[in-house]
């Protein structure tokens, strides 16, 4: 056991054994400077903790204090009615600070009973009381602040988590004080009672057992029990007053006393004011004249020496400005700082600062936070910070999107306008400023506030700024989240699954298959859009194929089939017979008989001739599926991201043999980004198809 266990353990013990067990005077007087020296203790460490969360056991230690001291009051009431003799303190404090007098002596400790009950305790019961609500209606605003820093990059997840523990700790410790307050006034209440009981009980004593008349009676047992009020009390008044300058303390880290001392004498027009007061009063009135010219002259002269410091003051920021610039001139770039690449990043000019400021109103941070949210569901994956910076030499009304410190699209609005689409069916069409939306480069106008609503009635899809950038980051996203997969992201998942399946886990990493494999596996998963959510599907059919190949693009196939029920719901409405093109059993010949296998995968080695021929009769097919009115229209959710678009994107799909189907993939992606290519066996049994197409060597078929 500690050392500070036990002498906490010892302070309550001696606490509860004293209202028990008589102790002698000499006792007494220990425990009575013992009690006076900790109040002192706990108020010059309330005067001086530089953060308020610093003396988080404030509330505690308040229970403490105070059962010791209403124990010593009952050990000293004790001593009083049986011995007459309650020991050097006691009867110094009835003598010396009340002078030796009942009367003097009493009127001193019910100043100090007023002073104590009702103004120290009274408002320092409110103020706590206050702060606690304040606190706990500030802590969602607390909150949301953190979220919005964490989310722009302001701030790192450590400081993020120790600024909500901190934010939980101060609701904590104001909700103790507001409760804690009352000891303190109990202890004030009962420490008056206790003394009336003295002052009763004693002289009876000392009339029925002491022989005394009732003054000499009254006279000793009242200066002897107005010592031990006052022993009693004054320590009270010191936890008093520490707990009123606790709560009323700002919680921010701070030098009290010198910013005390700043605050009160750091304007010097206020001391000359003062100071020419003071001397007026003491020449013109019948004031002391010596005492108050003196003042007057004081303050006078300090605020003379204030404004020359001040002046000093500002001549050294100065000098320490331009010798800081001249230092950060002269040393060494920290070239390592400049190394680290932000996974995602959007940058904007001026104009598009009101969307990104919440104190102006804007929603773009919560949007980012949406859409990370949205993409985890959807996708299965958790998306990097995104890095939300203003920059300047873009137009004000421009936005770029980098992926690893590199640009990879860009998009212009205008504040205070709305982007109308056409989604081919309007009644009539408006005017206004000809554009193109920024995620799929769709024509659209820019219109005005009052066009609005004309707008929306004649059919158009009306977008405001925030939800054209939103839906412009989220696509960017989906389309490279296969990169921002990194091997720790990985990791933080493989660690998620290994707490509901620690067995799974075990076997296949790092046994059958390394981290970066598994990696490589779920990026093919991503990058065609398939969701990794059912992580322990994935897993379990990586363990079953894993002893047989370790090729990650063979091994992507199997999962794929493993996962058929959620890629037949993601592209076949149920329900619909869906357009789709096959391929040419020919194609699919040429294909396999092309493919070579290395130790490092399998590639391709097609003629250029045939490659183009395949990609003419690719491009001829989705022509045909488009001009047969087959191009599905893809609409996101309103309730899911707030933003919503309507765009034609041509998502034709191709089925193929499961042989094939990956070799396909590869073949095609660089020419036709959007083809779904999905085989045979990826697809449920209930799911209607139609063909409408083949691919053909000679793309006439």
């Amino acid at each position: 056991m500690k050392k500070a266990d036990i002498g906490v353990a010892l302070y309550l013990l001696a606490a509860v054994i004293f209202f028990i067990v008589p102790i002698s005077s000499n006792l007494l007087d220990v425990m009575l400077a013992l009690n006076i020296s900790i109040a002192l203790i706990v108020l010059f460490n309330t005067l001086f903790v530089k953060e308020v969360l610093d003396m988080s056991f404030f509330p505690t230690l308040l229970l403490f204090t105070t059962i010791f001291r209403i124990s010593l009051n009952v050990s000293s009431t004790r001593l009083i009615l049986t011995t007459g003799n309650p020991g050097n303190v006691v009867q110094t404090f009835g003598q010396f600070v009340g002078g030796g007098d009942l009367i003097v002596g009493a009127i001193v400790f019910i100043i100090l009973v007023i002073i104590q009950f009702v103004v120290i305790n009274k408002g320092s019961e409110r103020v706590a009381e206050v702060t606690a609500r304040f606190t706990l209606d500030a802590m969602p605003g607390k909150q949301m602040a953190i979220d919005a820093d964490l989310n722009t990059g302001a701030i790192t997840e450590k400081q993020a988590r120790e600024r909500r523990n901190k934010i939980q700790e101060e609701s904590a410790f104001f909700g103790s004080m507001d409760g804690a307050t009352k000891y303190v006034k109990g202890d004030a209440a009962a420490g008056l009672i206790i003394t009336f009981v003295n002052l009763a009980g004693g002289t009876i004593m000392g009339i029925l057992r002491g022989g005394m008349t009732f003054q000499e009676a009254i006279e000793h047992y009242g200066v002897l029990t107005i010592g031990d009020g006052l022993s009693s009390q004054i320590p009270s008044l010191l936890i008093s007053l520490a707990t009123g300058i606790l709560v009323t303390k700002a919680s921010k880290e701070a030098d009290f006393s010198n910013i005390l001392v700043s605050q009160l004498f750091g304007i010097p027009k206020v001391l000359y004011i003062v100071g020419t007061t003071l001397a007026v009063l003491g020449i013109a009135t019948p004031l002391n004249t010596l005492l108050f010219l003196a003042f007057g002259a004081t303050f006078i002269i300090a605020g003379r020496q204030v404004d020359k410091n001040i002046g000093i003051e500002s001549i050294e920021e100065e000098v320490n400005a331009e010798e800081t610039e001249a230092e950060e001139v002269r040393k060494p770039e920290n070239v390592v700082s400049l190394l680290q690449v932000d996974p995602i990043e959007l940058e904007f000019g001026y104009g598009i600062i009101p969307l990104a400021d919440v104190n102006q109103g804007g929603d773009l941070l919560d949007r980012v936070v949406m859409i990370r949210r949205q993409i985890a569901l959807e996708l299965g994956t958790i998306v990097p910070i995104i890095r939300l910076r203003d920059n300047i030499q873009l137009n004000p009304n421009q936005y770029i999107i980098k992926i690893k410190g590199v640009q990879v699209t860009e998009g212009e609005i205008l504040f205070d306008h709305y982007m109308a689409m056409n989604p081919g069916y309007v009644e009539e069409e408006i005017t206004g400023i000809p554009t193109f939306e920024p995620s799929f480069h769709l024509p659209a106008i820019w219109i005005t506030e009052s066009q609005r609503e004309r707008a929306e009635s004649l059919g158009y899809t009306v977008v405001d700024p925030p939800s054209i950038i939103a839906t412009h980051l989220t696509e960017v996203i989906r389309s490279h989240i296969a990169e921002l997969l990194t091997r720790q992201d990985v990791q933080n998942l493989v660690n998620n699954l290994k707490e509901s399946n620690p067995v799974l886990v075990d076997e296949l990493i790092p046994k059958m298959l390394g981290l970066g494999e598994v990696q490589k596996v779920l990026q093919n998963l991503l990058d065609e859009g398939i969701s990794i959510r059912d992580l322990l599907t994935i897993f379990e059919t990586l363990a079953d194929h894993a002893a047989t190949t370790r090729d990650t693009d063979v091994l992507t196939e199997y999962v794929r089939q493993s996962l058929k029920r959620a890629i037949s719901s993601k592209y076949f409405p149920a329900n619909e017979t869906t357009s789709v093109i096959t391929l040419d059993p020919k194609v699919e010949q040429e294909i396999m008989a092309s493919v070579k296998q290395t130790e490092q995968g399998a590639y391709l080695t097609l003629d250029p001739e045939t490659t183009k021929a395949i990609m003419n009769s690719v491009q001829n097919e989705v022509t045909k599926l488009e001009n047969m009115g087959k191009t599905p229209i893809v609409i996101y959710p309103q309730d899911v991201e707030k933003m919503w678009i309507t765009h034609q994107n041509i998502q034709a799909i191709v089925i193929t043999s499961p042989i094939v189907r990956m070799y396909f993939k590869k073949l095609t992606e660089d020419y036709f980004k959007d083809l779904i290519v999905v085989s045979y066996n990826e697809i449920e049994s209930n799911v209607e198809l139609q063909s409408v197409g083949i691919i053909s060597r000679d793309g006439d078929k």
